[in-house]
């Protein structure tokens, strides 16, 4: 018999939807207590779930492997990003370490930034819509500016039309950019 892999984000998916199916007769009064998640526009703020500071990385560690970052559960995925190999080597992965659970927190997010850069949030495809993150990003560098960015990732539209779609990331001055800093890619 040939058994599929199995995420952990689709095993605690599974098992609250069971949970959810045997309390069906309390749904009414469940759904009226709980808060919807919070729109983060573009996918660029946290929401209510997952604080500021650990957003968008550790909350997608979380959900993806419970924020251990050293995860090797034996189902080929690896690191708290859940990296699966071939991906882990087409990013520069292999750069810092053999497999993700063995590179460092920072290691694992600078090849994600490269994956949600040329691929988008499809990557973590239940995870990144638990949080409403969709759509290709660029986290700021040191050095960036609006226009070397949207040259270099052929933005249509150029700077303007990525200020337009983080400003609210950004802020009134397009010339100040915080390194670190995640901005949608129209």
């Amino acid at each position: 018999m040939h058994l599929i892999p199995v995420t952990p984000a689709a095993r605690r998916c599974a098992t609250a939807l069971l949970g959810v199916l045997l309390a069906l007769d309390l749904a009414p009064a469940v759904a009226a207590s709980v808060p919807p998640p919070a729109p983060g526009p573009g996918g660029l703020s946290a929401p209510r779930a997952c604080t500021k500071g650990q957003w968008p990385w550790d909350c997608l560690a979380d959900c993806e492997s419970s924020g251990r970052w050293n995860a090797n559960t034996g189902n080929s995925y690896y690191g708290g990003l859940q990296f699966w190999q071939p991906t882990w080597k087409e990013f520069g992965g292999l750069k810092f370490a053999p497999r993700a659970d063995l590179a460092t927190r920072a290691e694992q997010i600078t090849v994600a930034e490269e994956v949600v850069r040329r691929q988008g949030w499809g990557a973590w495809p239940v995870c990144a819509k638990r949080y409403g993150l969709s759509g290709r990003a660029h986290f700021v560098q040191p050095g960036d500016t609006l226009g070397a960015i949207a040259a270099r990732l052929r933005v249509p539209g150029g700077w303007q039309a990525l200020y337009k779609a983080n400003r609210k990331a950004i802020g009134p001055d397009p010339d100040r950019l915080v390194v670190g800093t995640m901005l949608r890619l129209p």
